[in-house]
């Protein structure tokens, strides 16, 4: 009995594979055959004539087509992917918000506390300025500037009577 099966389950995988093999060449011939492309491409130039024929008409009626429905499906699931990111992105920065808020210190607390600091420096600089002589001490006459730029008003005059009267310095003489 179990030989029975194995002789007719050999016989049946012998028939599938010698009907594949009919059908492949019987495939292959078809295509090789120029009637035979012929008509399918003919046919495939139908088809198109007919899909654009109709989009023409669609359009025509302004009512949309298959394609034109399939591409606003796709924009629509772009603007939604696009919507959840951003959705996501706002979630976070609520999240971000509580998390500062909790630890934050109040606004009124801080104002305080710098008010407070404030008015110690205040305090501060008012104590060292009471501490401190604010008016400077005298410079030395040693240090006092000199003015370099102008000439003593007494030497100008003395060399004016000199050149006047004719004397003129060292200077003069040797120059002339």
């Amino acid at each position: 009995m179990a030989d029975d099966d194995a002789t007719g389950e050999k016989l049946r995988d012998r028939i599938t594979r010698q009907g594949e093999d009919a059908l492949g060449k019987l495939a292959q011939d078809l295509l090789e055959n120029p009637l035979v492309t012929g008509a399918i491409s003919r046919a495939f130039d139908a088809r198109e004539r007919a899909v654009a024929a109709q989009e023409t008409a669609m359009s025509a009626l302004n009512l949309p087509s298959a394609a034109d429905l399939e591409r606003l499906t796709r924009r629509l699931r772009s603007v939604s992917q696009r919507l959840e990111g951003i959705e996501d992105g706002v979630d976070r920065l609520d999240r971000r918000f509580e998390e500062v808020a909790k630890t934050a210190v109040p606004p009124d607390d801080r104002l305080a506390a710098v008010e407070a600091q404030v008015s110690k420096l205040a305090a501060e600089v008012a104590h060292l300025s009471s501490v401190l002589d604010a008016t400077p001490a005298p410079v030395p006459r040693e240090q006092e500037r000199l003015e370099v730029d102008r000439p003593a008003p007494a030497r100008k005059s003395a060399a004016r009577k000199r050149s006047a009267s004719g004397g003129g310095s060292s200077r003069a003489k040797k120059s002339s």
